[in-house]
């Protein structure tokens, strides 16, 4: 007994049209995830050649009244780079006249541009525009023997111009988010800047009202409020660390003489330079303050006897008033007051130590004034 073998359904071979339009939703997939219109032209150059089993595809962009050749996918080159008038290529009859061409002999038709067309290996051709209603490019295929492309070819190709203009202005608006986003955050950024700014200004402004607050003026020493401050800080560190401190407070000898004799802004000289000569002598970690009036005071750290801070300021008098260059000479009355390593005090008790020894021997100095 002989058998025939039917083949069933799934033995038959897939329709044409099926396979590309399969083809077709893969590309629509990819177009969609498009960004940009260069990933969008390399997508659609290979798939509008394998749709239609060309020899080349080109995609072309409207440039005003031009056919701009953006990109192409072929055995041979083509236009790629070239710009044609609107009114010469069939790029441009496509986007005129809204509607897909087809033409079977390039040499037969009087739309194609000869010149244009001889050095290539273009024999039929078809061009199909990109969104119908308004196109704004166009997108070729090419064969290089003559060919008839069917009329499922044909829409294929169309449905596949349709669906790369939906892909152009998916990444025109994409491109005006990301720009809106990038100018929003350009402005965020520089809103911020400029509040960091005026935090800064405002930091810098407070730190220069919190400095005025704690220096003399005339001296730009530390003022009565700022050595308190400053100092009381400082030996309070001094006796954690179990380290000698010595506070030395000085009277500025006949300040009232010198602005009763040669003026108040005389008077005002002398503490400048007696401020002076107190930087020249002690160092920038010990703390100096004018009082106010003719008081001056200086905490050293680190000092176990006050010998040598007391001699280096004798000193530096002496060097001052050896210049000759003041109408008066320098002369202060000092006390200075020790806080030992592993002693406890306050600097209110130091300043009042520094005070008594200094005015025990402010009887013993001379007038400013004498040679």
């Amino acid at each position: 007994m002989n058998l025939a073998i039917h083949p069933t359904s799934s033995s038959l071979p897939e329709p044409p049209h099926l396979k590309a339009m399969q083809e077709l939703i893969s590309v629509v997939q990819e177009l969609s995830l498009a960004r940009n219109l260069e990933t969008i032209m390399a997508i659609v150059r290979v798939a509008a050649r394998k749709l239609t089993h060309a020899d080349g595809a080109s995609f072309v962009l409207r440039d005003k009244d031009q056919c701009f050749y953006a990109d192409e996918d072929a055995i041979a080159p083509l236009w790629k780079g070239q710009r044609f008038p609107m009114t010469i290529c069939i790029g441009g009859w496509t986007m005129r006249n809204r509607q897909p061409v087809v033409i079977e002999n390039i040499y037969g038709d009087e739309r194609i541009p000869f010149a244009a067309y001889q050095p290539t290996f273009v024999q039929s051709l078809a061009m199909v525009p990109i969104r119908t209603l308004s196109p704004i490019g166009a997108i070729g295929v090419y064969w290089a023997d003559p060919h008839s492309p069917t009329a499922q070819e044909v829409d294929i190709l169309q449905a596949l111009a349709d669906t790369t203009s939906v892909a152009m202005e998916n990444v025109q608006v994409y491109t005006e988010l990301e720009q809106r986003v990038q100018d929003r955050t350009l402005e965020l950024e520089l809103t911020n800047a400029q509040l960091r700014e005026e935090i800064q200004e405002r930091k810098r402004a407070e730190a220069l009202i919190q400095q005025l607050s704690i220096t003399d003026d005339l001296t730009k020493l530390n003022n009565r409020r700022g050595f308190l401050l400053l100092a009381d800080q400082q030996l309070q560190l001094a006796q954690q660390a179990n380290s000698p401190t010595c506070l030395l407070f000085i009277d500025l000898d006949g300040l009232k003489q010198v602005n009763d004799q040669l003026g108040h802004e005389m008077g005002d000289r002398l503490i400048v330079d007696a401020a002076q000569v107190l930087k020249q002598t002690f160092r920038e970690s010990d703390i100096l303050a004018r009082l106010g009036g003719d008081e001056f005071a200086v905490l050293v750290p680190r000092c176990t006897t006050g010998k040598q801070p007391l001699d280096r300021l004798l000193a530096n008098i002496n060097l001052f008033n050896r210049a000759g260059i003041r109408p008066y000479h320098l002369s202060m009355s000092i006390g200075v007051a020790l806080c030992s390593a592993n002693q406890t005090t306050s600097l209110e008790h130091l300043m009042t130590q520094a005070d008594q020894v200094m005015y025990d021997h402010k009887r013993s100095k001379r007038s400013p004034l004498e040679a």
